[in-house]
């Protein structure tokens, strides 16, 4: 598993988001977006070279939401931070995670132990961060080539399946034993303010937004991303998963919020137009269902096949795993609805063909 779990869009952001701040912080520095939220970017080591952190004042401290890579730089910028005058030498009160990824709950043990409090996140991020931490057994190969075979790689791709192992155990610091469970709908006093949990599913399993009504301000983590599409793929460890079906629902729930939302996104700049780029991000999976589907009219199509119809650009090894998980995401969501048709070949690679081929 990786944190970079992104992938660009076909057509660049719409004119209709407007970003009230044009430019980021420096790394390590403070910049405030709403009445008690501050924003803080940390780097990343990947393509995808930062990430947005939050501190929301909360009482006579603050609450920090998501954690940066783990990292000696990461630490260290974090020990800055904390340092600034700005924060006036208030403590820190607790640790809000959106979601598991490593550059979202990479550090979270580190910070949990290093000011003494608790992470609040969802079950089903708690969960499977730890279990992907822990996971480096013989099995997790074992489902990650059987995985990989069906979706038709070939010899030199599987062998570096096999080299890979676990890459997530890796990046993050142990994840705490115990932690404080939150849930869709929940609301929590933050300060001044009351914040409800809304979950997000397609990109992560439970992932936990929140949203400030009063302030009209919402930290969206990965589930709306202003220029580009949150990854949504499937994965060895859920491989009959419908991961984009989840997301499109979702969307539908963040689409229910207030027109003028501030959106506070894990990568790229804060913006306004919430609305624009629900509708923005549901129509690029319509536009990549239907060049799914269009590829297998005719003769069955295996996932490496529509590697190239769903991603022409080239892509290295470390792109090619996300375009097949999300090549996977959208046949297996045209496989629900009826419209695709799976086969398993004597080579124990999955193909799919249109429905309406099938009948025939």
């Amino acid at each position: 598993m990786s944190d970079t779990r992104q992938t660009p869009p076909r057509t660049p952001a719409r004119p209709a988001l407007r970003h009230p701040h044009k430019a980021p912080p420096q790394a390590g520095d403070l910049l405030k977006v709403a009445e008690g939220v501050l924003w803080l970017r940390m780097p990343l080591p990947f393509a995808l070279d930062h990430i947005n952190l939050w501190l929301l004042e909360d009482g006579d401290g603050w609450a920090i939401v998501d954690t940066g890579v783990a990292s000696t730089l990461t630490r260290d910028l974090w020990e800055q931070v904390m340092r600034q005058p700005r924060l006036g030498g208030r403590p820190v009160t607790r640790l809000f995670c959106t979601h598991f990824h490593p550059d979202h709950m990479g550090l979270a043990g580190w910070l949990c132990e290093r000011f003494g409090i608790e992470m609040w996140t969802t079950l089903g991020e708690w969960a499977t961060g730890m279990h992907l931490s822990l996971d480096t057994t013989d099995e997790f190969r074992a489902a990650s080539v059987r995985f990989y075979q069906a979706a038709g790689f070939g010899p030199d791709l599987m062998e570096k399946v096999r080299s890979r192992g676990n890459a997530y155990a890796g990046r993050v610091a142990p994840i705490p034993r115990a932690y404080r469970r939150i849930v869709d709908g929940q609301e929590i006093r933050i300060g001044r303010g009351t914040w409800r949990v809304v979950v997000g599913q397609g990109h992560a399993p439970e992932l936990a937004a929140l949203h400030c009504a009063e302030d009209g301000v919402l930290i969206s983590g990965d589930q709306i991303l202003p220029r580009i599409s949150p990854n949504v793929s499937l994965w060895p460890n859920e491989p009959e998963a419908d991961p984009l079906g989840l997301f499109l629902r979702s969307l539908q729930v963040f689409g229910a919020l207030p027109r003028d939302t501030l959106v506070l996104p894990s990568h790229g700049l804060p913006f306004i137009g919430l609305h624009a780029r629900v509708k923005e991000l549901a129509d690029h999976h319509a536009e990549r269902l239907a060049e799914a589907l269009d590829a297998c009219a005719g003769q069955p199509r295996s996932a490496m096949d529509l590697v190239p119809v769903m991603f022409p650009r080239p892509l290295d090894d470390h792109q090619l795993f996300f375009a097949i998980g999300e090549v996977l995401a959208h046949v297996r969501r045209l496989e629900v609805e009826g419209l695709l048709v799976r086969q398993v070949a004597a080579d124990g690679v999955h193909r799919w063909t249109a429905a309406t081929d099938s009948a025939g």
